[in-house]
């Protein structure tokens, strides 16, 4: 784990960046999890709530893609969708390149200051199916909302190589032996040739768009409302962001607000039900439905275990999906396609 001298130094370096990039007088600081960034809560002299991102050196290296994803959400915020306002500097940029030293030399890394939204993740909450409804709705409404974006740059969201596309499902066959020992190893093996054989050649057929990505349930904010219902307050992170299919956004949500569900197989079809309200899916992109949801879930658990090892520092947040992953995995396999789709396509009508 980080020392408290290193902990206090990225505090003392976030407070001067806050202060001298924007103008901020900072009153309190803290840190927030993150899986690759440094993530700070600023409370500023008049109590208003920020959040500092210091984006890892690795992806700030692509400020191309970085201007886009920046776009996107200033687009989205612009459009009435539940998403941070970015705060621009003092000379007006909405991203700015910053040379300092975490802790690994001097390196340049993108900030941005964004505005804090409330309420809790969805990791922490308990959902009704009203309120899986309405996620499912909402962030079909983002994904339509997108293929309006405008810029010249939007090519870079189209990566092929980028191993968190479910296009590339089968290259988590490259980092299975971090699995070496575990049985869910085979399991996987088998998920992953039955991607190969029955999803490959439909991919075809899905319709491409511009997708979040990875609309997690840590990614999605909600609040309270009446008779334990909740809305959703807040749509985070588009580190993510790419060219992709609608069909793939479905399935990570659904995946994703399994995981921590008392009912997971009801997910499914309320978030399909919400989704299908603003735009329906085709046969294909049904057919493909289980084995999407199953392939961002090997995605997520072998990727983790790879990462986790990779930066032993911050081996909880990253093994987020392990904890509840190989006993949703198991319970789909074990239930298997047909009955799950069958569930979930007759809870969404």
């Amino acid at each position: 784990n980080l020392t408290k001298e290193t902990r206090v130094l990225f505090l003392c370096q976030a407070t001067d960046m806050t202060t001298e990039l924007y103008g901020v007088t900072v009153n309190e600081i803290s840190t927030l999890s993150s899986y690759f960034d440094q993530n700070f809560l600023v409370v500023d002299k008049h109590g208003t709530k920020y959040i500092l991102k210091i984006i890892n050196s690795e992806e700030s290296k692509n400020t191309a893609l970085l201007r886009v994803q920046t776009l996107a959400i200033t687009f989205l915020q612009q459009h009435g969708l539940p998403v941070q306002t970015v705060v621009p500097t003092v000379t007006g940029e909405l991203m700015r390149m910053k040379e300092t030293d975490c802790g690994h030399g001097r390196r340049s890394y993108c900030v941005r200051l964004m505005s804090y939204l409330p309420g809790n993740t969805i990791a922490e909450t308990q959902l009704t199916t009203q309120d899986l409804y309405h996620v499912g709705k909402l962030i079909a409404r983002m994904d339509k909302a997108l293929q309006q974006l405008e810029s010249p740059n939007l090519s870079v969201l189209k990566n092929d190589d980028d191993i968190w596309s479910l296009s590339n499902t089968p290259l988590v066959e490259d980092y299975l032996s971090v699995m070496d020992g575990d049985p869910l190893q085979e399991l996987i093996k088998v998920a992953i040739e039955q991607f190969k054989s029955y999803v490959r050649p439909k991919i075809s057929s899905f319709r491409e768009a511009i997708i979040h990505g990875d609309a997690n349930d840590r990614n999605i904010i909600v609040t309270p409302v009446e008779n334990g219902r909740h809305v959703v307050s807040g749509i985070l992170d588009f580190s993510l962001l790419m060219n992709g299919c609608y069909v793939y956004e479905v399935a990570i949500t659904i995946m994703y607000l399994m995981l921590k569900n008392h009912s997971p197989l009801d997910v499914g079809g309320a978030i399909l039900a919400g989704w299908e309200s603003v735009i329906q899916l085709n046969d294909a992109e049904r057919d493909c439905l289980f084995l999407l949801v199953v392939g961002r879930l090997c995605q997520s658990m072998v990727y983790g275990l790879y990462n986790a090892k990779k930066y032993p520092d911050n081996e909880k947040y990253i093994l987020h999906t392990a904890k509840n992953g190989a006993r949703l995995l198991n319970k789909l396999w074990k239930l298997g396609k047909k009955e799950v789709e069958s569930k979930w396509f007759t809870d969404a009508i």
